[in-house]
């Protein structure tokens, strides 16, 4: 009986722990990245992107060093595929989501 509660509580436990040994500014740019670029792409380190076509975060500094996003990030993102909206972020969620990629290499 104990164990069908000591178990699933440690395991929210454990996956709780890392969001909390987490940066502040990884924190806003994790949010930034869920209410922002979740439709279509993978944001964690284990699923699939929602869209195919959509890059997973996880594997975005193998492609670009994630430092160089910043002025893709500041000026707006274009890409050749129509269902990526254009973004402009301001510093601080420049900041924030640079934070939070490089957390996932």
């Amino acid at each position: 009986m104990i164990g069908r509660i000591l178990a699933p509580l440690a395991l929210t436990l454990i996956t709780l722990t890392p969001a909390a040994a987490t940066s502040p500014q990884e924190q806003r740019g994790k949010t930034f990245a869920l209410n922002n670029c979740a439709k279509c792409h993978s944001i964690d380190n284990v699923s699939p992107s929602p869209l195919k076509i959509a890059p997973p975060f996880r594997t975005l500094h193998k492609r670009y060093p994630i430092e160089t996003l910043a002025e893709a990030l500041a000026e707006g993102i274009s890409t050749g595929h129509p269902t990526m909206p254009a973004f402009q972020l301001d510093p601080d969620q420049i900041g924030d989501l640079l934070a939070y990629l490089k957390s996932l290499e």
